[in-house]
């Protein structure tokens, strides 16, 4: 039995098991870092398929480490599984039909994500212990991608240091190979303090910490122009300081999330935000406490690894849907706007007119950056990493909607789930037979840092993400 049939027909054998696991994280619906059920379901399944489990990695709660295995080489499979705030939605539905009002929602399909890597590491392990190889299969369990990057965390206490390669995966409305760079990005608080005193009979008294909140942004909205076009700086007011205008707000908040190509770029900006931040407490004579909450840095594509991954998926082909999935999918679809209906078609024009995606998108290096950040950003520092995307979803829906919340538990979904675990777990497998591809791969990681070692954006002192009280 070839590679692509024995991964099909294991990954096939638990789709019971795999199905039923997505279902059950995608109904926990945990945000980052208290994603508790889900962290254990996970653990609890790795047990009981053999796994030594090493629970609250880097000192987080909800990280941890399945490890099959033994020697070299060492496969680090990454599994997500946190939600989104606001997003609650019942599956199945092709209508917004909220299961609880500002309740959470699987917005970006991390219940897959985290499933379709835990179905690859068990395929592996099958074939490591089926023909008596050496070699170590780990599943990653990494929290909080949305916010707070649990991965760079785990990367800063050393646990990809041995790692040989790693593979993940994301859940979207295309088959293809992710082969682009991010955005390094900084998540920041600046919390003002003033003094609070009648706006009316003695505003003279007041030091208003809203106004510094303001006055930065507006400094802020300035510094634009004078950054590298490829940037991105935006913001939200986290705490107001009251509801009483009559009051001076003696303090305020507002977080920013800072980004840019590289990590050095993005602390150059943030360091400038900085200053801003310092001059509108100086214009209102408040003070301003900086906290650096996280930071991810930019993704290094591998052209090595992710011309592997396409040949398997080529090899492996894509999932078939039914009449009863499209005719979903076209329901779906009609809660689109037109705008969104013709992204994909531009990317690929074969998919003009469809509903589900049916072809592989053809493979381009690293032909761009995506305006978006993951922590999957600091893995691919530290070792060769490479992602695909499987067709969970339907065509033209975005990220951080009700729609794919709604498609997260169809077998639409399940479908483009087993799918990757099979494109992962054959791309293992081939690079653990070829061992000369990974010396490549590895190789091309260096010369692509061009010198520039890795440098953990994270300040040392903070030792877990905080989830704050509105989130």
């Amino acid at each position: 039995m070839g590679i692509h049939e024995f991964v099909s027909e294991i990954i096939e054998q638990n789709k019971d098991t795999l199905v039923d696991v997505s279902n059950q994280v995608w109904r926990f619906a945990e945000t980052g870092f208290q994603e508790k059920k889900s962290a254990q379901l996970l653990v609890q399944t790795l047990k009981n398929e053999g796994f030594t489990v090493e629970e609250g990695v880097a000192e987080i709660d909800t990280a941890f480490i399945g490890s099959y295995g033994s020697g070299k080489p060492v496969i680090a499979f990454l599994g997500e599984f946190d939600a989104l705030s606001g997003l609650s939605q019942e599956g199945g539905q092709v209508n917004y039909a909220p299961v609880e009002k500002n309740g959470n929602g699987h917005g970006c399909g991390h219940n897959l994500l985290g499933t379709g890597s835990l179905a690859a590491a068990l395929a592996v392990r099958d074939y490591l212990k089926e023909n008596e190889l050496s070699g170590t299969v780990r599943y990653y369990g990494c929290p909080g991608e949305e916010i707070g990057g649990g991965k760079t965390f785990m990367v800063r206490e050393g646990l990809f240091d041995d790692v040989d390669f790693a593979l993940t995966w994301h859940p979207g409305s295309r088959n293809e190979i992710m082969s682009m760079a991010s955005l390094a990005c900084y998540e920041v608080y600046f919390k003002f303090k003033g003094a609070s005193a009648h706006a009316a009979g003695s505003p003279h008294l007041g030091r208003s910490a809203l106004d510094a909140v303001e006055l930065m942004n507006v400094g802020v909205n300035y510094l634009r122009e004078h950054i590298i076009p490829e940037a991105r700086v935006h913001y939200a007011i986290t705490n107001t300081g009251g509801f009483a205008p009559n009051v001076v707000q003696s303090e305020a908040e507002v977080l920013y999330f800072v980004r840019a190509p590289r990590v050095s770029q993005t602390e150059s900006i943030y360091q400038r935000v900085c200053d801003v931040a310092r001059g509108a407490a100086l214009m209102t004579g408040t003070e301003v406490e900086i906290d650096l909450a996280s930071a991810l840095s930019n993704v290094i594509p591998n052209t090595v690894l992710e011309e592997t991954m396409y040949a398997q998926f080529e090899q492996l082909g894509v999932p078939t849907h039914t009449e009863e999935e499209q005719q979903f999918a076209q329901a779906i679809r009609q809660t689109l706007a037109e705008a969104d209906k013709k992204v994909e078609e531009e990317v690929d024009r074969r998919l003009a007119g469809k509903d589900l995606a049916d072809v592989i998108s053809p493979y381009t290096p690293a032909s761009n950056v995506f305006p978006g950040s993951t922590d999957v950003g600091d893995v691919s520092w530290i070792v060769p990493t490479a992602q695909c995307m499987t067709a969970c979803e339907v065509l033209g829906i975005t990220l951080h909607t009700w729609q794919i919340v709604a498609t997260g538990t169809t077998s639409i979904a399940h479908k483009g789930m087993m799918h990757a675990g099979k494109v992962m777990a054959a791309t293992a497998l081939q690079l653990l037979h070829n061992p000369e591809l990974v010396e490549q791969a590895k190789a091309e990681l260096v010369e692509r840092k061009n010198g520039e070692e890795y440098m953990c954006p994270l300040p040392k002192d903070v030792k877990q993400y905080q989830v704050r009280d509105y989130m």
